[in-house]
């Protein structure tokens, strides 16, 4: 019986991607700089990994299926049926669109309302892709700039009102936003801006202003140049401006309005491509569907920094059953164990490393991913770093031996 799946992934080629950052990890080249988007790692439809088994290529999802208890456990199996997570790199050298996620409750409500109306999967005007929540963690792999929930009304307020006296050509414009009793009225307005507002916000922004936060102004005159006389181009007047740098991360539950808008990272997830667009975007943006889902209080914005579990094993917080991260970091000298019990995905970001179970053994390189089953976790060794994804909180507990680990 094998014991060791190294992983074939889906590459995602959308037009915000980088061609350099994921290639570059993986050892890959890209003569004709396609936009390299997003990594999928997973048993997703949209995007399920292919493993080698018994001599042949076979699809992840489909080889559990066959084997569930010894590739999930018994645990996962009974509460999830199925891998619960989709992991993925995530190479935003553009912004991605301001977007949210609904609850699990939601996401049933819609996805069954949808196909109701014979709405194709793959139409443009389709919301949701799935009856699944999407709460998500995206950890640094270099300095990463994202938007992350509201702020408080009166600071949002304050800054237009800046905004307003440095650009008088725009303060009957944008008086109703200022006049809005709440934050679901605010957005409403801003969608509602005509199209002659949109302009001169557009021409406003890419002429440069002086702005608060200072920081907002050179992100909104570059939304101005990628998205003209799209209102959401003023979302760092609203949003939370987050900068993580490597190893730090941000947790983002459902309702929360958020966009990243540059850098290379790890994303981890709910098995769910369910996104409900706000801006930022040509893509279909459907604002009732997005406000009935949405969290309008403000957000408080916490960056997770990743605690030790054990030697080398290095765990961020967990907030839901399906998914937890955690990073393994090894100068040559330690032994690492994967979780016991749980099935795992790791990709290698550093070096390389020696992956041993039972009498089997498989040298991964920096890009190389690996599927760890819940009845066979190994051990790692070798001078490497890596991310490591694993349901609920697997990674946050301190493992126990590994298979074969004398060996």
């Amino acid at each position: 019986m094998q014991h060791i799946f190294p992983l074939s992934n889906t590459v995602k080629h959308y037009d915000w991607g980088s061609p350099e950052w994921i290639p570059a990890l993986m050892g890959e080249k890209n003569p004709l700089k396609k936009p390299w988007a997003e990594l999928w790692m997973g048993t997703h439809p949209g995007g399920s990994s292919r493993v080698f088994f018994e001599g042949r290529k076979r699809d992840l999802g489909e080889l559990i299926r066959e084997k569930k208890e010894f590739f999930l456990g018994g645990e996962v199996y009974k509460e999830w049926g199925g891998l619960p997570f989709l992991f993925k790199l995530l190479a935003a050298e553009k912004p991605l669109s301001i977007q949210t996620h609904p609850s699990l409750e939601k996401a049933r409500e819609g996805f069954e309302r949808e196909n109701r109306a014979g709405i194709s999967l793959e139409a443009p005007e389709r919301n949701y892709k799935d009856d699944n929540h999407k709460p998500e963690i995206i950890s640094a792999l270099t300095g990463f700039d994202a938007l992350c929930g509201f702020r408080e009304p009166g600071r949002i307020y304050r800054s237009l009102e800046s905004l307003i006296r440095q650009a008088d050509v725009l303060k009957r414009d944008l008086e109703p936003l200022l006049r809005a009793e709440n934050l679901k009225i605010f957005l409403k307005r801003l969608f509602e801006l005509s199209p002659e507002t949109r302009k001169r916000l557009t021409r406003t922004l890419r002429a440069g202003i002086e702005t608060e936060p200072p920081e907002a102004g050179p992100f909104m005159r570059r939304f101005a140049e990628l998205y003209p006389d799209d209102p959401s181009i003023l979302a760092p007047l609203y949003l939370n401006l987050v900068r993580l740098e490597p190893g730090e991360a941000l947790f983002l539950p459902a309702g929360v309005l958020h966009a990243y808008i540059h850098g290379f990272g790890v994303e981890l997830m709910a098995n769910s491509d369910n996104v409900l667009r706000g801006g930022l975007t040509p893509k279909h943006v459907d604002l009732q569907e997005l406000t009935s889902v949405l969290d309008f209080s403000a957000f408080t914005v916490q960056i997770l920094h990743p605690e030790e579990r054990a030697p080398g094993l290095h765990a961020y917080p967990s907030f839901t059953g399906e998914f937890s991260l955690a990073r393994l970091d090894s100068n040559g000298h330690e032994k690492l164990a994967a979780p016991a019990g749980r099935p795992c995905i790791a990709i290698i970001t550093r070096g390389e490393a020696l992956y041993r179970v039972f009498d089997e053994e498989m040298r991964f390189k920096q890009g190389q991913s690996l599927f760890i089953p819940a009845g066979a976790p190994g051990s790692f060794e070798g001078d490497f770093s890596a991310c490591l994804a694993a349901p609920g909180r697997a990674c946050t507990e301190k493992p126990s031996n590994p298979a074969g680990g004398n060996g």
